[in-house]
């Protein structure tokens, strides 16, 4: 029988491991949360829901979704396995990526970039549970660089949408609303070099909306789009084009007047009758599935079987079309399309002078 000396030394120490339980249980949710030893207030608790509202905007909603799928899938496949996700354990870990590059039934084996997202969603998992991932140990370094070693592929890139491409596009919508929208959206994409998110988050006005990614002002010559983008904030500038059938300025001028949009989302969903602008924000799923449309409708690839055209195009597609179709120096694209080296400029060119610089001329063969 334990005495009140006993008791009262293990009292306090049942207290601490009361309130590591608490701690580790909120890290498990991957919150920003108070210390288990300080007291909640109603001053300390607005605070702490302003600390998870900043934590959540740290990366775009569609990396949070993917990053919560990654951690969903690594601790349904630990269960599997009888262990646990927490704490980190390199050793799991590696065996978690050498599984996925296998492929076990009935889930087939992943590529490798999909593999290294995984371990990149997991990484950011661990430090919002307040862990540490060492990427570094030798358990997860040395499985991956076999895994690249073994099933490493070129990229399989999204191809072009290029000028004549775009024009016949546009030619397949309609005059009423909804096709002033697409028309709009289609020509500003592809003028930009947008992001399918970058184009619906736009909103008409600097501060109109909360969930807003940028705004929109335009000018004489063109339009300049202010954006919060992957990389940070950026502006992109887009003039004017050569006729109002094909001028991404006149195009966007033309659904905002008719639509009625003056404040709030800059694209908006329609009526079913395409024939008024409604309040909800578009979903950039909607700039994805309009390509595919429209590049059906003109009959681009007609040679292909429709599942192979669909599966060629892309949102990344009118980035890479703006790439490979502007004729100028590659400084401005790698501008426009906010790129932090030329390099990945270059990966969005489908078609280039590859051997513009003749290294072998230049020293002398």
């Amino acid at each position: 029988m334990a005495t009140e000396t006993d008791k009262s030394t293990s009292a306090p120490s049942d207290r601490l491991d009361d309130a590591r339980n608490v701690e580790r249980d909120q890290a498990k949710n991957g919150e920003i949360t108070l210390p288990a030893h300080v007291a909640g207030s109603g001053t300390l608790d607005r605070l702490v829901n302003t600390a998870q509202d900043y934590a959540r905007a740290a990366a775009s909603d569609n990396t949070l979704k993917a990053y919560a799928k990654d951690w969903a899938h690594f601790a349904r496949w630990c269960r599997m396995k009888g262990t646990d996700p927490l704490p980190p354990s390199p050793e799991i870990i590696g065996l978690y990526l050498a599984d996925l590059a296998a492929g076990s039934s009935p889930s087939p084996a992943l590529s490798v970039s999909t593999i290294e997202r995984r371990l990149s969603g997991l990484g950011w998992n661990y430090t919002q549970r307040g862990f540490t991932l060492d990427r570094k140990n030798r358990h997860i370094t040395t499985v991956l660089a076999g895994i690249k070693r073994k099933h490493a592929r070129p990229p399989v890139q999204k191809e072009a949408i290029l000028a004549e491409n775009i024009l016949a596009m546009v030619t397949t919508l309609p005059y009423d609303l909804r096709g002033l929208r697409d028309r709009a959206i289609l020509l500003l994409g592809y003028a930009g070099g947008l992001r399918r998110s970058e184009i619906v988050s736009l909103d008409v006005h600097k501060d109109d909306t909360i969930e807003s990614g940028g705004w929109i002002e335009i000018m004489e010559k063109g339009v300049l789009l202010t954006l919060n983008a992957k990389t940070g904030w950026r502006e992109v500038e887009i003039g004017r084009g050569s006729s109002e059938q094909t001028c991404p300025v006149h195009a966007l001028e033309q659904w905002l007047h008719f639509a009625k949009i003056d404040f709030g989302p800059a694209f908006v969903r329609t009526s079913r009758d395409g024939k008024k602008a409604l309040d909800t924000r578009l979903n950039d799923k909607h700039v994805a599935r309009l390509i595919k449309q429209t590049v059906l409708a003109a009959g681009i690839r007609s040679e292909l079987p429709e599942k192979d055209r669909l599966a060629l195009f892309s949102g990344h597609s009118l980035r890479a079309g703006l790439a490979s179709s502007a004729e100028v120096d590659e400084r401005y694209i790698q501008k426009q399309l906010g790129h932090a080296s030329a390099e990945m400029t270059r990966r969005y060119q489908r078609r280039r002078d590859r051997f513009l610089v003749n290294l072998t001329k230049a020293a002398g063969l």
